[in-house]
């Protein structure tokens, strides 16, 4: 079990920064429930994003609703949630914040070499690199989460979440 009370943990950035990779990480070591914001997208914006096109702020305002009651529900509940999403703008994590003060943020960040060689190597991912550019042009860098450089490995990345929010190491 955790060793604090709930909360979500959400590992943010824009993709292939390795959210869900080390989102999994750190659910597993923590026994948390991991979730994928991806897996909360409409068919509409996941075809969207397949054909190119970036997603606006209208596409994404009913994800971003859905994602703020799934995280009310499951801290309500009592389980800490690990969410990978990537809350690329203040607006979207306010949003997210909505569902109470438990809502924390830890921000993935990495060069575009790295992020585009990340993309690259997907294999069967709905997101294409060529939507990267746009992803980096909307991020605003949260100014109140953890920065992390995805240089490190992603073992490393969840063991650097593990001491702050965990206060533990793996």
């Amino acid at each position: 079990m955790p060793l604090k009370p709930s909360f979500t943990l959400v590992i943010m950035g824009v993709s292939g920064a390795g959210k869900s990779t080390v989102g999994r990480l750190v659910a597993e070591r923590t026994e948390s429930l991991f979730l994928d914001a991806d897996d909360f997208h409409a068919a509409e914006n996941l075809a969207k994003m397949a054909a190119g096109e970036p997603l606006s702020d209208t596409d994404r305002e009913p994800w971003l609703s859905a994602l703020r009651d799934e995280i009310t529900r499951r801290n309500n509940a009592g389980q800490t949630v690990i969410l990978a999403c990537s809350a690329l703008k203040e607006s979207y994590r306010e949003q997210l914040r909505a569902a109470g003060p438990q809502v924390v943020f830890v921000h993935l960040h990495g060069t575009r070499e790295q992020l585009t060689e990340r993309l690259e190597q997907r294999d069967k991912h709905f997101f294409p690199h060529s939507l990267l550019d746009s992803q980096l042009a909307d991020l605003e860098p949260p100014s109140d989460a953890l920065t992390l450089d995805i240089a490190a490995t992603p073992n490393d990345l969840a063991t650097q979440i593990l001491v702050p929010f965990f206060n533990r190491l793996p």
